[in-house]
């Protein structure tokens, strides 16, 4: 199956993972809202809504960059009429915007704490919440969550537990959503990467040109993303995916084409 035609709304599209689903995506000549907060360049954060647009359109599909805070309600909702405004409606959604602290306790400022929850799980649930309408009168409707399999071992909470709350969060919202939702045929999945996936993240808080060398492109996850996002939604929802068994189940198992140093040792994500 082809997303030709169809309409994405992504948040945290300008960089990234984000980037990499809509990329993918407009391949197949699909319609992509690129949604982030990212409107002037950053040196620790390459990639703006406009150069994310750009990226798109030559890549064959139509762009419409969204500037939109998803903490805020009404930025969510006036980005959701814009998209449907300019392409007439919202095939899919995904929920890729995320913030990260891995600090214990003590060491995690409430204001860093707030911006976990508002951005990763918080909105998740508002955006989600706003496309819904719109997805439900889709021919083969889609949420994915850029979120991990619910791991409630002590290992994944006890260094970082703020985060992993707010993470987790966006998981709890494809295990109750797709329940919620099924009568309607609107599939919600989450997906994963099994390694370290080479982001702004990864570069600024996880180990810098190190932990890059040892992480794979973020084109995996555009990959994995399509193979899902391709599937027949009343069949295929309350997944929780790895990338590499999406890949594998499509028969694609040389990955090679995806690590950033072919001799480097990859990197294990956390939550698997």
């Amino acid at each position: 199956m082809s997303l030709r035609g169809k309409t994405l709304f992504i948040t945290g599209a300008s960089r990234g993972i984000g980037l990499a689903i809509g990329l993918r995506a407009a391949r197949d000549g699909a319609n992509i809202a690129i949604v982030a907060k990212t409107a002037e360049p950053n040196p620790k954060l390459p990639g703006t809504v406009y150069t994310a647009a750009e990226e798109i359109e030559r890549a064959g599909g139509k762009a419409l960059p969204i500037v939109c805070d998803i903490r805020f309600e009404d930025q969510v909702g006036a980005a959701v009429a814009t998209c449907v405004h300019g392409f007439g409606g919202i095939d899919i959604l995904v929920n890729n915007a995320s913030a990260i602290s891995l600090t214990g306790t003590e060491q995690t400022a409430m204001k860093r704490y707030d911006l976990m929850h508002q951005i990763n799980t918080r909105g998740t649930f508002v955006c989600s919440q706003a496309a819904i309408p719109y997805l439900k009168k889709a021919s083969n409707p889609h949420i994915l969550n850029i979120s991990p399999p619910l791991n409630m071992e002590e290992r994944w909470f006890a260094p970082h537990v703020a985060y992993t709350m707010a993470k987790f969060g966006m998981s709890m919202c494809v295990l109750g959503m797709a329940g919620e939702l099924r009568r309607d045929g609107v599939a919600v999945n989450a997906l994963w990467p099994r390694t370290a996936i080479a982001t702004a993240a990864v570069q600024n808080l996880l180990g810098g040109e190190a932990a890059m060398r040892g992480s794979r492109k973020p084109s995996i996850m555009g990959d994995a993303a399509h193979a899902i996002l391709t599937k027949p939604s009343r069949e295929f929802t309350g997944r929780f995916c790895i990338d590499d068994d999406v890949l594998a189940a499509e028969g694609k198992t040389d990955l090679r084409e995806y690590a950033m140093d072919p001799n480097a040792q990859l990197l294990p994500d956390y939550f698997i």
